[in-house]
């Protein structure tokens, strides 16, 4: 796949990456059906995805990556929500646990970790709190302060991976500021729920935690809130959606060729009611991406407009998800849409996830109007 062509295109030497994420879903593509009946964390994908060497490319270039560009990373997530959307979360939150730790930690812990994501250590998000809702980045639990650190006693829920994780970015108040940390995985405190059970994303596995005075260290304690460059899992959600969009109109398309009416002996492709209805999820998915495609290069440019755009464009993104996969359910009917042994259920229930990541669909719907009704850019 080239990504060539558009102004918001990946960086010419980058090609690679993207040739190898295409090489690498189509493999996972292979196996998304069965860890979706089975649930079962796709550690094979995220291996591989390591052995590649996108794990490392991603972390700055001072901390032994490439500095692998958002454009490219975009892409490449995308090609792989299309294959395995739960691979794909999994990854994301990886990426933006293992770099992020690399990039806000203090220059000991950051070549840690760095040297950790390297060596091909798992990482994982438990920044989400029960009765904290969107608010991921606003902790309501208390750390209290012990020799050598602080003591947490909670819990963080949908932390995907989180069984495989050696490392976790997590965030308490410290008084009363947020705080985030770095943590090794303490068995002896830490205990994952299984309360997993869900409709779509079966396969990430992004389970309820619970601390019990568990320990983060005042030396794994990161001093920068804001890292030199913006977060890889804001920048990944929309084309986590754009992934599973990709899937629904692909395997809709497909059905309609190959299904042929009985009362006429033409296929269910030459259908206007079809075309017109395709031709509008295909051109709401190009606008999408294109707005996505300039997140990213807002995110290479290291832009303030970065954030908002993030808003932007994975509300577009989720809504476009779910409404090719509701078209594709309509184009497959009871037999190709409805039933499990087709691709298309699988892909119309994970297409729902998106919009339900924080910040939510409806989080990023009343940002972005209360910002525009009170008279400011959102």
């Amino acid at each position: 796949m080239s990504t060539g062509g558009h102004p918001f295109a990946p960086p010419h030497h980058e090609q690679r990456w993207v040739d190898t994420a295409t090489e690498l879903a189509a493999e996972f593509a292979k196996t998304a059906g069965a860890l979706d009946q089975s649930a079962e964390l796709p550690l094979a994908n995220l291996q591989a995805l390591h052995g590649s060497g996108l794990d490392a490319a991603l972390l700055p270039k001072e901390l032994g990556g490439e500095a692998l560009s958002y454009r490219s990373y975009g892409e490449i997530v995308r090609l792989l929500s299309a294959a395995c959307p739960s691979t794909a979360c999994i990854w994301v939150m990886h990426i933006g646990a293992g770099v992020g730790l690399a990039e806000i930690s203090a220059p000991d812990a950051a070549r840690f970790y760095a040297d950790e994501l390297i060596a091909g250590r798992r990482f994982a998000n438990a920044l989400s709190e029960p009765t904290s809702g969107n608010l991921f980045m606003m902790p309501m639990q208390h750390a209290e302060p012990v020799d050598g650190g602080f003591r947490l006693t909670g819990a963080k829920r949908f932390a995907s991976g989180c069984e495989i994780a050696d490392h976790f970015l997590v965030n308490a108040l410290v008084e009363d500021k947020p705080t985030f940390f770095g943590l090794a995985a303490d068995p002896a405190t830490m205990r994952f729920i299984p309360i997993w059970d869900t409709m779509g994303l079966r396969a990430s596995r992004s389970q309820l935690i619970e601390f019990t005075g568990t320990l983060l260290r005042e030396d794994r304690r990161c001093p920068a809130l804001r890292p030199k460059r913006p977060n890889h899992i804001g920048a990944g959600l929309a084309f986590l959606s754009l992934g599973i969009a990709d899937a629904a109109l692909a395997a809709l398309v497909d059905h309609a060729r190959r299904r042929i009416i009985p009362t006429t002996g033409e296929p269910l492709a030459r259908m206007q009611w079809l075309r017109f209805d395709v031709a509008d999820v295909h051109a709401r998915l190009e606008a999408a991406t294109m707005y996505a495609r300039h997140m990213c290069w807002l995110a290479d440019e290291n832009s303030a407009e970065f954030v908002p755009a993030t808003i932007r464009a994975k509300q577009l993104a989720n809504g476009l998800a779910v409404d090719a996969a509701q078209l594709a359910v309509r184009v497959g009917g009871a037999s190709a849409g409805y039933l499990r042994s087709s691709p298309i259920e699988r892909i119309f229930r994970d297409a729902q996830a998106g919009g339900l990541m924080a910040y939510s669909l409806e989080v990023c719907k009343d940002t972005l109007g209360a910002a525009l009704l009170d008279g400011h850019d959102g």
